[in-house]
């Protein structure tokens, strides 16, 4: 059974999330701040987050970046009250992959579980295959409609860390940290220049790279 923890100080709306993916068929761990969900989170298997931002002593943010630190592919669905721009700059910035508004709509909450939980299978397998694109981790191999498609090592982990998570947005800062290393000696732009080249080698409607205003770059799986 796929174990998902919910990380909310209000009680009320804690119980009522963790109640309706129990109903959904999770098994849940509820923690009513960071230090608590921290805690348990080394403790013991998790398949995928859900925290509140605002949260008395380790905030959601807080929270995200602890566990980012640990686990980097482990789906994190961050709810807030809040629904400006720099909110949800922090957010993704902090290593989030989707950001709700409340009140939350359980139904579209529970889709992206899913949609979320897909993708980190995938990620685990180290192998992606969605309709004509194939993406082969373990040996580094893009196939695009049954044809080849020769990528550099950082063009090809670049394409894959985007296409694992198709939907979410990652910064530019965050992908030269992944892809390049924190002592990587290379600039931001380099970035683009990957971008740009991975544009023009990947001819597929079932895949687009694109770039989000003033955030980074995502990849949609169509």
């Amino acid at each position: 059974m796929l174990k998902i923890m919910v990380v909310e100080d209000n009680n009320h709306i804690r119980n009522l999330i963790c109640k309706n993916l129990e109903l959904s068929g999770y098994k849940i761990i509820s923690a009513e701040n960071g230090d608590i969900a921290y805690n348990k989170f080394v403790n013991e298997h998790i398949d995928l987050i859900v925290t509140d931002i605002m949260m008395p002593k380790t905030d959601g943010i807080t929270l995200a970046k602890e566990i980012r630190n640990i686990n980097s592919e482990i789906p994190i669905i961050m709810l807030t009250a809040l629904d400006s721009f720099n909110d949800k700059e922090k957010g993704f910035s902090s290593g989030a992959d989707d950001y709700m508004v409340k009140p939350v709509n359980m139904k579209e909450l529970l889709l992206r579980i899913k949609a979320h939980l897909r993708r980190y299978k995938i990620i685990s397998e180290n192998f992606l295959k969605h309709k004509g694109v194939h993406l082969d981790f373990n040996e580094l191999k893009c196939m695009i409609n049954d044809k080849t498609v020769e990528l550099t090592i950082k063009e090809f982990m670049l394409l894959y860390k985007l296409a694992a998570s198709s939907g979410r947005i990652f910064t530019r800062e965050q992908l030269m940290n992944e892809i390049w290393g924190y002592d990587s000696e290379s600039y931001e732009r380099t970035v683009d220049t990957h971008i740009k080249r991975l544009r023009e080698k990947i001819k597929t409607k079932d895949l687009e790279i694109i770039t989000v205003r003033g955030l980074g770059y995502k990849v949609v799986l169509k």
